[in-house]
């Protein structure tokens, strides 16, 4: 019988039971520091066998333990969150759940279940990881500052959005950083703001271009009819907003540089790129939040990891309509998404069989709704690239639609 070692993790400590079979050895609780840890290996070291080590992934509070465990060499069993609920009911319509009563569960229900020992990939898959949800943090602060600075904007001077309807420019936000209020603009000549324009942004900008939108920007000052004055609160919010999304417009081209460069280093990435559509930085985020596609042993693994696995209900004559499960990696499922979404914006620059397939999709008798048909694809492209990656092989329309058929 195998020692087994599980901890109830918490923030900033675990509370710990080793069991043989069923019975209880040792329990207390250990902290997540050097004292902590090293009481801990001192006791693993000190028994006859090694023990397998349960515990569940809390995300940032369990990752101390799991880099306890790479470092020592130790095996261990890391549970995902709903997996850990069923097994800790199993047997019981008691509402019970205390640290010390989820560490003994889990100890003594280990001889139940098979658990799988976690495989570690190589570091560089967490590396890539950290710096997709990174990349993503960042842009949805961008969405979030761009929103504050489109509410201060439309009180101080609502023209200026103008000069980013499409998207975000660094020369764009310079301009309304040091020009918030039409009266600001008026009390300086076209070519101060020119020269200031100049040598102010971080882009290069021609002379001619700075002109321009000094005369841009002084039309619209004639023009605009503020609801504030240039000395209040919300002027001073726009020149706030508009530093706030330059830097985060700098530290965006920042990560993004620094994972695809790591991207690279992975031979997955070429093949990735060669399907039209797929984009450096969608490859490189596709693979942070997927990791090493090596350690899923079929398709369907990846896409329950994923979560667009079919959940499906039936009981008696009722059949329920069937959805995906959503258990996944929310975060690869959005970076999926947006994925097939460009595939079909991006159609026209290279035949793709996702795209016909969406099409198809879209042209039966009974035709899917966009986000079926969406999801669809979503399940067919994880389908291809994990074939591409497993053989080696780039995207090849012909060999693609061929097998399709």
């Amino acid at each position: 019988m195998e020692l087994i070692m599980a901890l109830d993790i918490s923030m900033g400590k675990s509370y710990k039971v080793l069991y043989d079979g069923q019975t209880c050895l040792s329990e207390g609780e250990i902290l997540h520091n050097k004292i902590g840890f090293q009481t801990l290996i001192e006791e693993i070291w000190s028994l006859p066998d090694q023990p397998i080590l349960v515990f569940e992934s809390t995300g940032i509070y369990s990752k101390p333990i799991e880099t306890f465990c790479q470092k020592n060499n130790l095996n261990y069993c890391l549970l995902n969150p709903l997996e850990s609920k069923k097994q800790l009911e199993q047997g019981t319509l008691r509402s019970w759940k205390t640290d010390k009563h989820d560490a003994h569960k889990l100890a003594k229900v280990h001889q139940l279940f098979s658990r799988p020992r976690k495989i570690h990939q190589p570091e560089i898959y967490d590396d890539l990881r950290d710096l997709s949800r990174f990349y993503q943090e960042i842009e949805a602060e961008i969405k979030r500052t761009r929103m504050y600075l489109h509410h201060a904007i439309q009180l101080s001077f609502p023209e200026l959005e103008q000069f980013f309807s499409s998207r975000v420019t660094p020369y764009a936000l310079t301009l309304i950083e040091l020009f918030p209020h039409p009266d600001l603009v008026l009390q300086t000549s076209i070519t101060k703001i020119k020269n200031l324009l100049m040598k102010s942004t971080t882009k290069k900008i021609s002379e001619n271009r700075a002109k321009e939108k000094a005369r841009q920007i002084t039309d619209y000052a004639h023009d605009s009819y503020p609801a504030v004055s240039s000395n209040s609160v919300q002027t001073q919010k726009v020149q706030y907003y508009a530093r706030q999304l330059l830097h985060l417009l700098r530290e965006k081209e920042k990560v993004s540089e620094q994972l695809i460069a790591k991207a690279r280093q992975l031979s997955e990435f070429e093949l990735l790129i060669s399907f039209p559509g797929i984009g450096e930085i969608s490859a490189a985020l596709f693979i942070g939040e997927i990791g090493d596609l090596s350690r899923f042993s079929n398709h369907k693994k990846v896409n329950a990891f994923i979560g667009i696995d079919i959940r499906r209900y039936q009981s008696g004559k009722y059949a329920g309509q069937d959805h995906i499960n959503k258990r996944g990696n929310p975060k690869g499922r959005k970076v999926l998404y947006l994925i097939v979404r460009n595939m079909i914006r991006q159609q026209k620059a290279a035949p793709n069989h996702i795209v016909d397939y969406y099409y198809k999709l879209k042209k039966q008798p009974n035709s899917k709704k966009d986000k079926v048909a969406t999801v669809a694809c979503m399940n067919k492209l994880l389908k291809c690239i994990y074939s591409m990656v497993r053989n080696n092989i780039k995207y090849e329309y012909s060999y693609a639609v061929s097998m399709d058929q």
